[in-house]
């Protein structure tokens, strides 16, 4: 009995999320009402109380679960990368410009987030290109990657490169959500991989990573 309670908690739990996250996608924050996530949920008002003390809570809940899909679905993509470094950066860039992730819900729950992240500090850390999760994960395979290329001033160029691939992937969000049916996966994938064998010729190239012989 105690099992099936508790998962129908969960159940009521995530659906109240997946409510928001709809709404959102649809209508921005300022529009998803406590009665619009009901509706969506197919919930009484009371379990957004029950589950999380008020709508705010349910909101910053929301943007958690909406960034933790995001790092289970990038881990499972690494899983499956080489043990290369560059291996590592070319499935972090295809991850996040592949139609799974980067498609029209996502990027307009993305876009609302970030714009309530000055007022609301709760949702700003899931809305940051400057996330210090994302950050590491590519600045660690740079920084790997100037030793092996005995690049001079290796935290510099480490940092730099890190710096760079964060901004054009968000540029490149930036241009699906003003023109999402004109967007060329394959050619913000290149640009982006242009940029990387400018810096590291032998670990890149147009095409992705240079793997290792």
């Amino acid at each position: 009995m105690t099992g099936k309670r508790e998962q129908n908690r969960e159940q009521n739990r995530l659906a109240l999320i997946g409510a928001v996250l709809d709404s959102v996608a649809e209508k921005g924050i300022s529009e998803t009402s406590v009665s619009e996530i009901i509706q969506r949920a197919g919930l009484s008002r009371g379990m957004i109380h029950l589950h999380f003390g008020g709508k705010d809570n349910l909101v910053h809940a929301a943007a958690h679960h909406s960034s933790e899909e995001y790092y289970d679905g990038l881990e499972a993509l690494l899983h499956t990368a080489g043990d290369s470094a560059q291996e590592r950066i070319e499935m972090i860039v295809r991850g996040d410009l592949s139609e799974r992730v980067l498609n029209r819900r996502n990027v307009s729950i993305w876009y609302a987030f970030r714009g309530e992240a000055r007022n609301r500090k709760a949702i700003a850390e899931y809305s940051d290109t400057r996330d210090g999760r994302l950050r590491n994960m590519i600045h660690n395979a740079f920084s790997r990657i100037v030793r092996e290329a005995g690049t001079p001033d290796p935290s510099g160029v480490a940092r730099d490169a890190t710096h760079g691939t964060l901004a054009l992937l968000e540029g490149m969000w930036t241009d699906f959500l003003l023109h999402p049916d004109r967007f060329d996966r394959e050619e913000a994938m290149r640009i982006i991989f242009r940029f990387l064998a400018a810096l590291f010729p032998t670990h890149f190239s147009l095409a992705g990573a240079v793997r290792p012989i």
